[in-house]
């Protein structure tokens, strides 16, 4: 076994009315270096990792082991060591990147057995829905549809937008903000939801500025939501007069972002409409980023790049 490291990009997920359907990877990055050792354990690098499991209970060897057992191969000894600038339960894909860092890690040690379509199979059913982990194993656009069963998707170039983000220094956990969506629609807004988000498509796909806009108002999860995340319904409303093509809940949130057309003046607003809240939040510009999960052999002193990307991951579909 020689020493590797994995990259995998956070994401941004739903994008307003894609909801469990549309993710962007985003220029956040969870690294994963793995190196042979006398047992497997995870070591975190970063601080605000060190409430991660460190055992077997660590989604990241969970995942490894599952496609170890699958393959009906022993999973080797390893240390991984795990760095991250994606803050933990805050709608920025921290448990997708370590899924797909995970089945990434397992691919390479295996001989890369596994194509990215059957990788982005397994990261599905893991992961739950097909939006953050699609965004972090491809990078750029990923909009794709799962019924349990088949998964359809096609990948996009990010748009040409910029981004401003505000994350709260509070967590959500997806399974509150879950909690709070109602179990059916009536069917008038069924219908307004899916022209919205066939609107968000054509915009992402196409880079309109008003089709984008009016995909970003969704109708499937974010009027259910604004009670977990204070401040929210301010910048969806407010957004627009403050330099913003349009808000939206990143994920699950709490984080909220915006397209922006001028993310200075979108920046000063996020930070207004939060502390008005009473929420702390770091507010910045953020980029989305074409690049998704890549694999390359380390030196064991420095790291240093010896090979290229995961089997498969820069291809189309």
């Amino acid at each position: 076994m020689h020493p590797f490291e994995v990259r995998v990009p956070g994401s941004t997920a739903n994008l307003g009315s894609g909801f469990d359907s549309v993710g962007m990877a985003i220029d956040h990055w969870l690294t994963l270096h793995v190196t042979p050792a006398l047992q497997t354990e995870v070591v975190p690098i970063d601080p605000h990792l060190r409430e991660i499991q460190t055992d077997g209970e660590n989604l990241i060897l969970q995942v490894m082991a599952a496609c170890f057992a699958e393959a009906g191969q022993p999973m080797p000894q390893c240390r991984v060591e795990v760095s991250s600038d994606i803050p933990l339960a805050r709608g920025l894909g921290s448990s997708a990147a370590a899924i797909v860092g995970g089945l990434a890690a397992a691919n390479h040690l295996l001989g890369e057995p596994w194509e990215r379509d059957v990788l982005y199979q397994k990261a599905v059913r893991w992961e739950g829905h097909p939006d953050n982990v699609g965004a972090s194993l491809f990078g750029g656009v990923v909009i794709a549809s799962w019924d349990g069963d088949r998964l359809d998707y096609i990948t996009a170039s990010p748009p040409p937008f910029l981004l401003v983000a505000a994350v709260p220094r509070m967590q959500l956990k997806t399974a509150k903000a879950r909690q709070v969506l109602p179990n059916t629609l009536a069917h008038p807004e069924a219908v307004m939801g899916s022209s919205r988000a066939n609107l968000l498509v054509a915009g992402l796909l196409t880079g309109d500025r008003q089709a984008l806009a009016a995909g970003l108002n969704d109708r499937f999860h974010q009027p259910y939501r604004t009670s977990l995340v204070p401040g929210l319904k301010a910048v969806l409303e407010g957004v627009t007069r403050h330099g913003g093509i349009g808000a939206f809940l990143s994920g699950a949130g709490p984080t909220v972002m915006a397209f922006a057309d001028d993310p200075v003046q979108v920046e000063r607003f996020l930070v207004s409409a939060l502390a008005d809240a009473d929420v702390q939040a770091d507010v910045y510009s953020l980029e989305s980023v074409s690049t998704g999960a890549t694999v390359r052999l380390t030196a064991m002193e420095d790291r240093s790049t010896v090979c290229g990307n995961i089997k498969g991951a820069s291809a189309s579909r």
